[in-house]
């Protein structure tokens, strides 16, 4: 049977990477008594995929991983047994059941949306602070344009996106003592196998729009969940496509 586990990422973890995440996980699971299932051949490994890889340094409320399991717990048990070997940074929040026929996390994840923020200890830009004039940045940069180029670049290629397309929301947040009380920023954006863009791109196009220098380590970026499109194509949470063991 299939179970979907979601967890949050924070603290310190935020500079575990995505393959070092795959291995704790994996002795994490064995550690937690649960009866799961395991690949064949000559190095047997738990069955078991993540929605969609966290870069280095972002925490996050929404992370998932898929796994095959033999027997169940009910979702309570299976989330106190999991937390007792977790470390302080990693807390398990959702455990469900899918169906046999469910498709796995990462296979359909569409969407992802994010918060930014400068970090207490960098000074953010003079005309970043105030909240009334970078909304009307915002609004230039995005809202009034018809379409906003920027350039992809990987390993082999460069390739030309239209953060229009991809973007699905964008907004300034009030100043709130969680940001420090400056303006922050959240975003909507596509999440997946194809045509995925990541927040820091978007924050750095928007930038150099008004000749200003994204600085990766002056801001922190925090993922509040992923999502799929349902048939109608109303985004939805992961965890909706299971239900809770009793």
């Amino acid at each position: 049977m299939k179970i979907r586990i979601k967890f949050r990422k924070y603290g310190v973890m935020k500079f575990i990477g995505h393959l070092d995440m795959m291995r704790f996980f994996q002795k994490a699971i064995r550690m937690s008594d649960m009866d799961i299932c395991y690949s064949e051949g000559f190095n047997p490994h738990p069955i078991m995929s993540f929605a969609a890889p966290l870069g280095v340094g972002i925490t996050s409320d929404g992370e998932y991983m898929d796994l095959e399991v033999h027997t169940c717990a009910s979702s309570s048990d299976a989330i106190r047994a999991l937390q007792a070997v977790m470390p302080e940074g990693i807390e398990i929040t959702g455990y469900v059941r899918l169906d046999d026929r469910a498709k796995t996390a990462m296979s359909v994840v569409s969407a992802a949306d994010y918060e930014l923020w400068y970090k207490q200890e960098y000074e953010m830009p003079a005309q970043l602070s105030d909240y009334e004039k970078l909304t009307q940045m915002l609004e230039q940069f995005f809202t009034l344009q018809k379409e906003v180029l920027v350039t992809k670049k990987t390993k082999k290629s460069e390739k030309v996106m239209d953060l229009k397309q991809l973007v699905y929301d964008f907004q300034i947040q009030k100043p709130q003592e969680q940001y420090f009380n400056r303006p922050s920023f959240y975003m909507n954006v596509r999440t997946g196998s194809t045509d995925n863009v990541k927040p820091e791109l978007v924050m750095e196009a928007f930038l150099q729009f008004f000749d200003l220098t994204y600085d990766p380590f002056a801001m922190q970026i925090h993922r509040k969940d992923v999502y799929e499109t349902d048939a109608d194509g109303v985004l939805r949470s992961l965890l909706h496509a299971g239900k809770a063991v009793e």
